[in-house]
């Protein structure tokens, strides 16, 4: 199983050699730990017809996609000094709202509801551009990692070249005063990736949300899996990225 860090890495399929190389070795593995089970007190059947090849994770460290731990990771310390008595997550990843409704009552969004059972947590649909609350009604709230594909098209949702934007203004009209807002968006040099998602500008983002205190800016840099998360991360640091993730902690004035 290939395992993704940046979408650009799609386009770098295994070759038939390799498939061809990774198969021998599977075949030449399969009959070693045969041999070995019979040696041994052997517990389960050992059959070809049940082999299930997984490739490509024999590495020295731990691959994992870098946007997709850290963004949730870092949200989740931001609401331990938050405190909020509810919080409201509008489509992020769905490890976010099922582990921190372990903790905190969760109601999460969605424009594809998640048929999600756990305590503490109520999943229910919901579109970005037309959020079911009362305006200012909202005191701890998340959009993280959502808001670049509003308007491609590519989870069923209206093509709308503004779509980001009447999403954004959504949010900002939901979040009470002096109350917690946690934004997350790909970022570095403005484009769209048609119809995967956009990339943003740190300021772009910032002069969207002019009306709100920027409370924190956190990076996760296109280097990250070597590097980590920066905390406290700069503009500069931003636009020197071409596919990084720009955390924000918004407080609206």
């Amino acid at each position: 199983m290939l395992k993704i860090t940046d979408p650009r890495h799609l386009k770098i399929p295994l070759t038939i050699f390799s498939k061809i190389k990774a198969y021998f070795g599977l075949k030449k593995s399969f009959r070693r730990f045969k041999e070995l089970s019979k040696k041994t007190r052997e517990r389960f059947p050992v059959s070809w017809d049940d082999i299930f090849f997984i490739a490509n994770e024999n590495t020295s460290n731990t691959v994992f996609d870098v946007h997709y731990v850290y963004h949730p990771a870092w949200a989740a310390r931001v609401l331990v000094d938050i405190k909020p008595k509810k919080h409201i997550d509008i489509s992020s990843t769905l490890h976010f709202c099922s582990i921190i409704s372990a903790f905190i009552p969760v109601d999460f969004y969605d424009y594809r509801p998640a048929f999600l059972n756990l305590s503490n947590l109520t999943s229910k649909r919901g579109d970005l551009t037309a959020l079911p609350f009362e305006d200012g009604s909202v005191e701890s709230i998340s959009c993280m990692h959502v808001i670049e594909h509003i308007g491609l098209g590519r989870y069923g949702d209206p093509l709308d070249p503004d779509g980001d934007l009447k999403a954004i203004k959504e949010l900002k009209r939901v979040t009470a005063k002096g109350s917690n807002l946690l934004f997350v968006v790909p970022m570095g040099q403005p484009k769209i990736m048609f119809n995967a998602h956009r990339i943003y500008s740190y300021d772009q983002i910032v002069s969207y949300f002019d009306d709100f205190e920027l409370k924190q800016f956190a990076l996760i840099p296109n280097n990250a899996a070597t590097s980590g998360i920066i905390l406290e991360a700069t503009k500069a640091q931003a636009d020197k990225q071409s596919y990084g993730c720009g955390c924000f902690w918004f407080v609206k004035k």
